[in-house]
């Protein structure tokens, strides 16, 4: 099912893609920090699986993101990282179509950080507006390292080293982009390649991103612990919806709401029919229906969309879900190298070995 309610038809597979070099390429990934919730579904899968028909795809899980906030304790990253890819190809990322791939497996991320993080300006990562935003939010976690400091470098480094032509983002997220761009800028003034620029600089590829609140009316987010979980069965979807906060006006069932301040308004607006939508802003202003009616049919559109990916969940085995991600891995290598090999010349970095040593 789709958000709307109606049926999506199975993807196609295709054997290759058509004319891919005419293709222009995307790229994006996400952090390995548990089972995927119905934000970054709606937030970035969604659109992720879209993009596929029309563009060169490479989408990745940033294990190495991972170790910014939580490097104290690296006991879940292995199983989080199965976590993830098992979301990515229930939601319909298709290896067929995509390089799905590890970040850590691609070695090049690294490197081309270290070799960006040599001309970055501090002043420009320290203004990054989620740097103090993410220390102010995570005051249980000592966020003043370097890796955290360095992180928009590293995501620079995975957006660049594939030289895409767009990063699909929301509008909340363009800030990202731009700096990306600007690090992509300060590289080419100091580095070219026989008169052409080397890192190409991306530019954003705005994708719908619905407002979609946790169960507590604030943004979802795993650090709420107010999420749903595109895993999560059925009967735990119609008990996490029971516990949803309501439009604060609807005390008693005789009172009169207002889907448009109604946290389950909203996931109505995104996940259910225009007729379902209809009854609810009706019932709701006229006190016709009550909270907990309301909520059953959100739930009832939740399962209609999260049916289908979890049945595909459920058809993926881990090792055929590992052997997609170490081939696309090893595709992704081998994208990456090209760029690298790149790179170092324009620098003037050694090859392989220096002459007379």
């Amino acid at each position: 099912m789709r958000p709307g309610g109606r049926r999506q038809e199975p993807i196609r597979i295709m054997s290759q893609h058509p004319n891919p070099q005419q293709r222009p390429r995307v790229l994006s990934g996400m952090r390995p920090t548990g089972k995927l919730h119905l934000g970054n579904y709606m937030g970035a899968l969604a659109n992720w699986v879209k993009l596929q028909a029309q563009y060169d795809c490479y989408f990745f899980i940033a294990d190495w993101h991972a170790l910014t906030t939580d490097y104290a304790d690296t006991t879940k990253v292995t199983d989080n990282i199965k976590e993830v890819l098992l979301d990515y190809l229930a939601a319909g990322l298709d290896a067929e179509k995509s390089v799905i791939f590890l970040q850590s497996r691609v070695p090049q991320h690294a490197e081309l950080a270290l070799l960006l993080g040599m001309s970055t300006p501090l002043g420009w990562l320290e203004r990054v507006p989620s740097y103090k935003e993410m220390q102010e939010n995570l005051t249980s976690r000592d966020l003043t390292t370097y890796g955290f400091l360095g992180y928009p470098v590293l995501m620079s480094a995975d957006i660049l080293l594939y030289q895409p032509d767009f990063v699909p983002v929301g509008q909340d997220q363009q800030a990202h982009v731009e700096l990306t761009r600007e690090i992509a800028r300060r590289f080419n003034q100091f580095y070219s390649l026989d008169g052409r620029e080397v890192l190409p600089e991306p530019k954003s590829l705005l994708t719908p991103s619905p407002k979609l609140p946790g169960t507590d009316g604030r943004k979802m987010s795993k650090s709420y612990g107010n999420t749903i979980l595109i895993s999560d069965p059925e009967p735990e979807v119609r008990k996490k919806l029971k516990t949803m906060v309501t439009d604060p006006a609807r005390i008693r069932r005789t009172d009169k709401g207002d889907p448009d301040k109604c946290p389950v308004g909203d996931l109505h607006k995104v996940f259910s029919t225009p007729e379902t939508l209809a009854k609810v802003y009706d019932g709701c202003r006229s006190a016709g229906i009550g909270c907990i009616e309301c909520k059953g049919w959100a739930a009832d559109s939740l399962v209609q969309v999260l049916a289908p990916i979890q049945e595909r969940r459920a058809a993926i085995t881990e090792p055929q879900a590992l052997e997609i991600m170490n081939e696309g891995s090893r595709r992704a290598g081998m994208r990456a190298e090209q760029t690298m090999t790149e790179v170092r010349e324009a620098m003037k970095m050694p090859l392989t070995t220096v002459k007379g040593a």
